[in-house]
């Protein structure tokens, strides 16, 4: 038989751990009530937010309205196929001559260390010179099997933009000219699916309207400086994909040697005599997507 005392005992432990319990609860409701002031008022409960992280965005890249001359001519002069050998020529030809110019270039092509250099020296150029997507594989130089088959073409190029790190949603194909812009997509039948798809993913597709031809084999310059410098200027009187914008296409490697590097400076030269031609980096192009 339990003692008066032994019940009375036990009636106590009881109590202790009902009150704790409350307690307990009461406490967790509590922590989101608001504190009364002597007025009457209430004051929230002030909680402490973890601290952001620091904005490691590169803000060179931030985008900036464009206002375009009508009395200008603008260049575009652009370099496929680098980073390669006659990169660094052409940099060094534009830096010295102050005009700016667009490296589309392969993700391929830059995945050693020699290729990863020269990438970085030319998005650190920017925005005199700007880098830009001409897919990673360059299609293995088997165009029509690569157009064939848009679902690996479009991954190419996404590898290409991860690969090289490209700022902008600006992309070349390899071995065609094709035009995607807001509201636009002129492309052939080959190419097609995979401008389609590229469009639905925000990338703008960049032609040509004059190139600059290199010899097989040995990928010298066909035109003369004058010769080549006269097509700009035929371009640029209204036979251009986009009056009053004239993109040429020439490759890094046609200019690798010293007399062939000069050979781009008497072009840049001879354009620079007309006052209202000016000089542009591709992403400045009017209709681009961002």
């Amino acid at each position: 038989m339990i003692s008066n005392k032994n019940r009375y005992m036990a009636g106590m432990l009881l109590t202790a751990c009902i009150a704790l319990v409350f307690g307990c609860n009461n406490a967790a409701t509590d922590t989101g009530k608001k504190d009364s002031l002597p007025d009457g008022k209430s004051k929230a409960t002030v909680t402490t937010q973890p601290a952001k992280p620091i904005d490691t965005v590169d803000h060179k890249f931030d985008r900036k309205p464009v206002t375009y001359d009508s009395t200008k001519k603008y260049i575009y002069l652009t370099f496929d196929d680098g980073p390669m050998g006659g990169t660094r020529e052409c940099l060094e030809v534009c830096k010295k001559l102050g005009v700016k110019a667009t490296f589309f270039m392969v993700g391929r092509h830059g995945s050693d260390k020699g290729g990863q250099e020269e990438v970085k020296i030319i998005k650190e150029n920017y925005p005199q010179i700007l880098l830009a997507n001409h897919s990673y594989t360059h299609a293995n130089e088997h165009y029509r099997y690569f157009y064939e088959h848009p679902d690996m073409a479009e991954q190419d190029f996404y590898q290409a933009q991860k690969s090289l790190n490209v700022p902008y949603k600006i992309v070349r194909l390899p071995g065609n000219s094709a035009w995607v812009r807001k509201g636009e997509n002129k492309s052939s039948h080959l190419v097609s699916a995979v401008c389609k798809r590229l469009d639905s993913a925000g990338y703008n597709v960049i032609g040509w309207d004059v190139e600059w031809n290199f010899s097989r084999g040995l990928s010298y310059p066909v035109q003369s400086p004058a010769k080549i410098a006269g097509e700009v200027d035929y371009a640029a009187q209204g036979h251009s994909h986009t009056h009053n914008h004239v993109v040429l296409l020439s490759h890094d490697r046609m200019f690798r040697t010293p007399n062939y590097k000069d050979s781009l400076t008497k072009f840049i030269t001879i354009l620079q005599q007309n006052p209202n031609y000016v000089f542009e980096t591709i992403d400045n192009y009017p209709g681009l997507k961002f």
